[in-house]
């Protein structure tokens, strides 16, 4: 596959609310005068591992392997806590991460004096500089960032690194209550397109790197983590060029994967025959790989069990990805899906209208042809190894994931690869079909932020509220971007504000 080529993607300037977004940065508490991210960004950068993963260093020059960055103590001490590594050979351990821009900071913020800073293991900094005694071994961010600081600060600025906080009502419900349906809709979907245009930027950052179909990959399994094992999936997908040469089925692709990632049981379950004769079959296949991979394995403690949905475990995720590799065609059945209509001939039709001969549903139903397996021997039986086989198979992905893939990876994918192509800019048809495709996906499963947003700034409970994925996009688009950055009382907040102008100069 030919190294992509990438051209910077203008934003667009009618977005009012791109504008509004640009108006309302605080770029001084994000970047110093001296050219030098600020902390909070050194944080953020760290959380979304916004980094060259494969090129961290110690400063005594051992590799870094980062599993998981750690949880974001919000109750002092440490920045991350529980943070999965490897330095170099040494087994993985698990231990908390600080960040400071200098080395100094360790001495002079007292943390070598502090009880809570026992468990640091990882000492992150933006300049180099050798470990200090007495002090955690230092990692340095500088050369090894995925993107120019600019463009990160900007990516980053509103990452909140906090829970979004249990609040009643925000002083923009009173605003956003007065819009019609249509004005609401407008303004969501103003927001949903800034959300979709960060991603795109994150996969081309990712994709300089590494090339456009690992980007996807990287993404799927990411996406396939959900909330509770994104950063142990990503891990897999980052070393999928060195493990899946070699394998010639779903099934030995699927041993691989679930002996990499440390989740075939030791023992037979003695209970399930079913459960029993695949998982020796699995063993038979791992046997034969374990040496050869064996610095690949993840530790089974940077998996998250604990409140998954049956259908959710990491197992029944990791079989469902092996079909998807298994089947040689697949990035072109999605290169396919996204170009077909343009291939057929018919004319494009403008970003945002529905098209009448292709309802939201059936254009679900078309992606989820792709990604959805038919059966699968054992999987579409079981939900894990220990599970009593199902009266009936079940699916090894639901509507919801399908979704979930769409607006977060696929669309976006698709338009940066074809934003990014020649000529400059790219096709303009293309381009034009994957926005109205985002914007007329059907609505997305609901959750807990989707559903406090709803009543703190729309001042209901109801689903109904939001017609489609894009717009459910648009909120946690407002959400990440004002509320994550006030309080109880929207002190500060600017939102409402500019949600009267826009409604009095509109009106």
């Amino acid at each position: 596959m030919p190294a992509p080529k990438f051209f910077r993607v203008k934003p667009s300037a009618e977005n009012f609310y791109a504008r509004w977004r640009e108006r309302s940065r605080n770029v001084s508490a994000l970047r110093e005068d001296n050219g030098w991210p600020s902390e909070r960004l050194l944080q953020a950068i760290w959380q979304h591992q916004r980094l060259r993963r494969d090129q961290l260093k110690t400063s005594d020059g051992r590799s870094v392997r980062v599993f998981h960055p750690g949880f974001v103590s919000v109750e002092g001490g440490p920045d991350f806590r529980g943070a999965v590594l490897q330095l170099g050979d040494e087994p993985a351990f698990v231990g908390d991460v600080e960040i400071d821009l200098r080395a100094a900071g360790w001495h002079v913020h007292g943390h070598d004096k502090n009880p809570a800073f026992k468990n640091v293991q990882l000492h992150v900094v933006w300049d180099e500089t050798k470990s200090n005694v007495n002090a955690p071994v230092i990692l340095s961010l500088k050369n090894v960032m995925d993107a120019p600081l600019a463009e990160l600060s900007l990516s980053l600025e509103n990452e909140s690194l906090r829970v979004l906080p249990e609040n009643l009502r925000g002083k923009c419900c009173a605003p956003l209550r007065e819009l019609d349906e249509v004005r609401l809709e407008e303004l969501l979907h103003a927001a949903a397109r800034v959300r979709f245009e960060s991603k795109a930027a994150q996969f081309r950052a990712r994709a300089r790197h590494v090339g456009w179909e690992q980007t996807l990959w990287e993404n799927l399994f990411r996406a396939l983590g959900y909330k509770h094992n994104v950063w142990p999936l990503q891990n897999l997908a980052e070393m999928k060029p060195r493990w899946l040469p070699g394998t010639n089925s779903a099934f030995e692709i699927q041993a691989r994967l679930l002996g990499i990632g440390g989740l075939l049981p030791d023992e037979l379950t003695r209970a399930q025959k079913g459960s029993d004769n695949y998982l020796r079959r699995a063993w038979d296949c791992w046997w034969r790989d374990r040496d050869e991979f064996e610095t690949c394995i993840l530790p089974r403690e940077i998996w998250r069990f604990h409140g998954l949905r049956p259908a959710n475990h990491p197992q029944r995720r990791l079989a469902l990805a092996a079909h998807w590799l298994a089947d040689e065609k697949f990035i072109s059945k999605i290169e396919n899906w996204g170009e077909s209509e343009i291939l057929n001939g018919r004319a494009a039709l403008p970003c945002r209208q529905a098209d009448p001969q292709v309802s939201p549903t059936k254009l679900l139903d078309s992606l989820r042809a792709i990604f959805q397996v038919q059966q699968d021997d054992f999987w579409s039986w079981h939900w894990t190894f220990k599970s009593a086989r199902l009266a009936k198979p079940q699916l090894l992905l639901g509507e919801a994931r399908v979704t979930d893939l769409a607006v977060n990876v696929v669309l976006p994918w698709l338009w940066v690869r074809g934003a990014s192509a020649q000529p400059p800019g790219g096709n303009e048809k293309f381009l034009c079909e994957v926005e109205r495709r985002f914007f007329a996906w059907p609505v997305a499963e609901d959750n807990s932020i989707l559903k406090l947003a709803r009543q703190r700034l729309l001042g209901s409970s109801s689903p109904r509220l939001l017609k489609g994925a894009a717009a459910q996009q648009g909120l946690l688009q407002i959400v990440r971007d004002y509320c994550e950055h006030s309080n109880a009382i929207c002190g500060d907040c600017q939102f409402p504000k500019l949600v009267r102008a826009w409604c009095k100069s509109n009106g």
